[in-house]
């Protein structure tokens, strides 16, 4: 209820000493106190009413409403029993912290206003709530016109002073009403919610970030591709949406839980329909993918290409850069082989595409993902390069790289802000690899491309974590190698190599590993080399002398020096 209500209720008997532009605040309790720090019985919100007991001196009336201020109070009610007229370093002091001061005849008890204030707060709130819900279902089932969840948000916090985001797995605002969440809790607040789903607990879900609660409702996909409540949870955890709710829930009484679901609902009927539009692009990805795989001639695979940039790109006027990025998702199974999730996987790289700072859902049906067995690929377009920016320079081609312009798709990147949420949903028994392709200029290049993709994903499955991502740059460096170089060999050439380094050094500490780090990373350079590890160069001298006696290698020679690269790097 709103502060004017209690103002314009005669049987209350309060009159306004300040604050007029501010009776649109909302009460949502009640606390009577003479303390001259109340703050610590205060959550904001609150409506105090005060006999003034606390007042010894004028000097007193300062400290007490910067108190209340502070502690988000909504307005101040004065009895007129113990003073009579309310002081006016009372009402200045309100005054300068905008804090609504009423006075309170002194024939009222303050038990009168409390009642009154709590019936209307809990009281009539149920009722509200029903009735928002139901504009809600008129507005959503009339069709796009009636604004989505954005109307939902908007309603529950002109209604019911609740606010609220409706969030992707990763954390990415799709609606939101009033301020944006801060930077970091939409993922913060995601991965909570997936950790607790993957425990099996019913939702809502509580949780804490920077000192404030949330509330955590998962809003299920109800449409036909929705998976059955009696299957695996890990079928679904990674692609439902949540809605994040400012406020604890785990007080609220059933009928007010039950509506909230009831809201859950209508958004999941708004995703459901966002979801079949999505349909169409699945489809011309599922389309090109299926030519590439087959070896179709590139005349066939960019007469299809040609159909499908408009609805990828609308608008655009020359054909795109075209980028590949493959990912898998795969579940332990006790006892067996990884399951894969070819579905799961498609959902997910969807909305790892979108760029994280981009609100809404339409932003992500310009993405087309097919998948094929357990393995989820996108063709991703990318504009091609204006003309004044693709002027060459010299020395360079006459079409500027996309990919290396800073405008492509980049492996780490793109899992820098959903790796939080990700790694909570995945447990420890799922993984996400994923893998990105230099980007092709002509359907003659998409084939190789989804190769390229394809071999970046297993250097990324080849590494540990619940979440990587490798690019194609990596495939044209040793890098490629190190990771499929079985266990057993790679303990035995780094034990060959090392170990008498690494037993030298805990008997003489004699830091012979970092200076041979050192000394191949400066390029076999004595003064680099002394420089950097603040030695004379004859110390430096001795030290790899003593490395090629213990070793018998000769780090003067090529070969001995990539013996030694490699080993410290498989180590």
């Amino acid at each position: 209820m709103r502060l004017r209500a209690l103002l314009e209720t005669d049987a209350l008997g309060l009159r306004l000493l300040g604050g007029d532009d501010e009776l649109d605040r909302t009460v949502r309790g009640v606390m009577t106190t003479d303390l001259r720090d109340p703050s610590r019985y205060l959550s904001g919100g609150e409506l105090v009413l005060t006999g003034l007991a606390w007042r010894r001196s004028a000097d007193d009336s300062e400290p007490f409403v910067r108190i209340l201020a502070s502690a988000g109070v909504v307005g101040l009610a004065a009895g007129e029993a113990e003073l009579g007229d309310i002081p006016d370093d009372l009402v200045l002091a309100c005054e300068r912290h905008r804090l609504p001061l009423f006075a309170v005849n002194e024939d009222v008890a303050f038990a009168t206003i409390t009642e009154h204030v709590v019936r209307q707060v809990s009281g009539e709130r149920a009722g509200d709530l029903a009735a928002v819900v139901d504009r809600h279902r008129r507005l959503m089932t009339s069709g796009p016109a009636g604004g989505g969840p954005e109307v939902v948000l908007d309603l529950l916090g002109s209604d019911l002073d609740l606010r609220a985001w409706v969030l992707s797995p990763t954390g990415r605002r799709i609606a939101g009403a009033g301020e944006p969440l801060p930077p970091g809790t939409g993922a913060g607040l995601a991965a909570e919610h997936l950790a607790a789903t993957r425990t099996g607990r019913r939702g809502p879900h509580r949780a804490t970030l920077d000192g404030i609660t949330y509330s955590l409702f998962p809003i299920r996909n109800t449409g036909r591709g929705a998976v059955p409540a009696a299957r695996d949870v890990r079928e679904t955890v990674l692609s439902d949406w949540l809605l994040a709710v400012e406020a604890d829930a785990s007080d609220w009484p059933a009928a007010r839980l039950d509506l909230l679901q009831g809201v859950t609902q209508l958004i999941a009927v708004e995703r459901d329909r966002r979801e079949a539009a999505r349909t169409v692009r699945r489809r011309l990805a599922q389309e090109v993918l299926e030519l590439v795989q087959t070896g179709a001639p590139p005349a066939e695979i960019a007469a299809r290409l040609r159909v499908a940039a408009p609805v990828l790109l609308p608008g655009l006027g020359t054909a795109p850069h075209w980028q590949v990025v493959v990912a898998r998702v795969e579940w332990d199974e006790e006892g067996g082989s990884p399951v894969e999730a070819g579905a799961a996987a498609q959902s997910l790289l969807e909305e790892i595409l979108v760029d994280p700072a981009a609100p809404g859902s339409e932003i992500a049906d310009r993405i087309a993902v097919a998948h094929t067995g357990g393995e989820a690929v996108a063709l991703v377009p990318l504009p091609a390069v204006p003309p004044a920016a693709a002027e060459p320079a010299e020395g360079q081609t006459d079409e500027q790289d996309p990919d290396q312009d800073g405008t492509g798709l980049h492996a780490d990147a793109l899992l820098a802000s959903v790796r939080e949420p990700l790694s909570a949903g995945l447990a420890d028994d799922g993984r996400l690899t994923l893998g990105v392709s230099a980007a092709v200029h002509s359907a003659e290049g998409l084939r190789g491309a989804l190769e390229e993709a394809r071999h970046a994903r297993r250097v990324a499955a080849a590494r540990p974590g619940p979440v990587c991502a490798a690019g194609h740059h990596e495939l044209a460096s040793h890098v490629l190698l190190l990771p499929f170089v079985p266990d057993d060999v790679r303990r035995a050439f780094t034990a060959r190599l090392l170990d008498p380094l690494r037993d030298y050094d805990r008997r003489h500490r004699a830091e012979l590993i970092p200076t041979l780090e050192a000394f191949l990373d400066c390029d076999g350079s004595w003064t680099r080399c002394a420089g950097r590890l603040h030695l004379h160069v004859n110390t430096l001298r001795y030290r790899v002398g003593r490395i090629e006696q213990l070793t018998g290698r000769d780090l003067s020679r090529l070969e001995d020096k990539l013996d030694f690269f490699l080993a410290l790097r498989m180590s």
